[in-house]
């Protein structure tokens, strides 16, 4: 008898435990120093998210170094060693596709900053305290 097909709301979660997998598998790879590779062994970096496909065959990963400093060596970096990572992730991971990985760095962060210093202008300060009123 064939598998009843999965719901979207179903497949979303699988997506999102999947990606969460990934992130767990990179950041531990990562925190271990076996990617060899002097710049991202010196780097602290962080995986902040993992955002993969419907099909879960491509996944972007996030990433941000300590600090900030660095990013596009460490992008660059990772991108270079992205066929070991992608081996290694497929090994741990256990799908029947190894996803494709591509690393880009998060910008999530500097548009928090951006949000809250727009928050903190006089103007708009002053447009929230006639709200309140």
């Amino acid at each position: 008898m064939a598998k009843a097909p999965f719901t979207t709301e179903q497949q979303s979660v699988r997506v999102l435990k999947v990606g969460e997998r990934v992130r767990h598998i990179l950041s531990e790879l990562l925190a271990r120093g076996e990617v060899h590779d002097d710049v991202v062994r010196a780097a602290h970096i962080s995986v902040t998210e993992v955002r993969m496909t419907p099909d879960l065959r491509n996944a972007t990963a996030y990433v941000k170094p300590l600090m900030g400093a660095g990013e596009d060596e460490v992008v660059v970096a990772l991108r270079q060693n992205t066929a070991f990572l992608q081996r290694e992730v497929a090994q741990r991971l256990g799908l029947k596709f190894a996803p494709k990985l591509k690393f880009r760095k998060d910008e999530s962060f500097a548009e928090a900053d951006r949000i809250e210093a727009l928050l903190r202008d006089p103007k708009v300060a002053r447009d929230l305290d006639d709200e309140e009123e």
